[in-house]
C-alpha cells in the first residue's frame, strides 16, 4: 500500500498474514501462463528463481485513462500522461469543455469523480462553487480496513515540515473491546508550528465510516485546539479520533 503511510502499510500487512495472506515483497514478474488448472507466475526474488500456482491472478498495477482516438487532440484538449488537465472547476483549457472523475486524473476514486460531477454541472449552471480540490479521504474496505487523509507521515518529514504526531490504539478503546474488534489504530499529524491537522490515518473495523471527521477538520482547517475541544459520544471507537489528537501534544487519557 504506497501511498499509505507507512507505519499504516506495516499494520496492514500483519493483519492480511493473520487471515492467510502470503506477500512476495521486492519479486519481479517474468512470466505468467495458463493451463486447465488455473495459473502459474513465474517470479525473480532477490535473484531467485520461484513460482506460484493459483486458480486466478490478478493484476492490480493502477489505471490509465481511456482518452486515446476520442477527439481531444483535434480540440486542442491538454493532456497529462494521457489525463486530462483541468481547473479547480473541473473545466478544461477548452473553454465550455469539462472533464471529470478517473480520465482527469487522481485520486481515481468514487466519490472524487461523484463530486466533481456535481461541481461541474452546478458551474456550468452558473452557480458560485467552492474549490472543487478539497481534501478527499482515501479508503480501503478489506479486513482490516484501511482509511486515510492528507498528508503521511514520511510525506510530512521529506517535506521539511516539523510535525507533531499522535496515535492511539483500538485495544484500549472501550467499544472496540465490547465488539471483540480491538486490532489497530489511529494516528494524526500536525504542523508543530501552526497547530493545524494536516493529515490522518487508521486501520482497524469501520475505519471507512470515521475518516470523514478528520476530512471535516481538514477542510476547516482545525487545529488540535480545536479538535480537544469536541465532546466525543461514548462508547463509540470514535473516541479514539480525540484520544490520538490529545496524544499528539502529550494529553492522551486512557493509556
Amino acid at each position: 500500500m504506497p501511498v499509505e503511510d507507512e507505519e499504516v502499510s506495516k499494520a496492514a500487512q500483519k493483519g492480511f498474514e493473520k487471515r492467510g495472506i502470503k506477500f512476495k515483497l521486492g519479486a519481479k514478474v517474468t512470466k505468467v501462463s495458463k493451463d486447465s488448472k488455473g495459473v502459474k507466475v513465474d517470479l525473480e526474488v532477490n535473484g531467485k528463481a520461484e513460482s506460484l500456482e493459483a486458480e486466478v491472478c490478478i493484476s492490480a498495477v493502477g489505471i490509465t485513462a481511456n482518452t486515446d482516438g476520442i477527439g481531444l487532440e483535434a480540440l486542442g484538449v491538454k493532456l497529462d500522461r494521457g489525463h486530462i488537465k483541468t481547473d479547480s472547476h473541473c473545466q478544461t483549457n477548452v473553454k465550455g469543455l469539462y472533464a471529470i472523475g478517473d480520465c482527469a486524473g487522481a485520486p481515481w476514486l468514487a466519490h472524487k469523480a461523484s463530486h466533481e460531477g456535481i461541481h461541474a454541472a452546478e458551474h456550468i449552471a452558473g452557480y458560485k462553487t467552492p474549490n472543487v480540490h478539497s481534501p478527499i479521504a482515501g479508503c480501503t474496505y478489506a479486513q482490516p480496513q484501511v482509511a486515510s487523509v492528507g498528508v503521511t507521515e514520511q510525506g510530512a518529514k521529506a517535506e521539511g515540515r516539523e510535525v507533531k504526531i499522535g496515535r492511539f490504539p483500538f485495544k484500549v478503546n472501550g467499544k472496540a473491546i465490547a465488539a471483540g474488534e480491538t486490532d489497530g489504530f489511529v494516528k494524526v499529524i500536525f504542523d508543530a508550528k501552526t497547530g493545524a491537522l494536516i493529515g490522518a490515518h487508521m486501520i482497524g473495523a469501520d475505519v471507512t465510516e470515521m475518516i470523514q471527521g478528520y476530512v471535516t477538520a481538514i477542510t476547516m482547517e482545525a487545529t488540535e485546539e480545536d479538535i480537544h475541544g469536541i465532546v466525543y459520544p461514548h462508547p463509540t471507537m470514535s473516541e479514539a479520533m480525540h484520544e490520538a489528537a490529545l496524544d499528539a501534544y502529550g494529553r492522551v487519557i486512557h493509556i
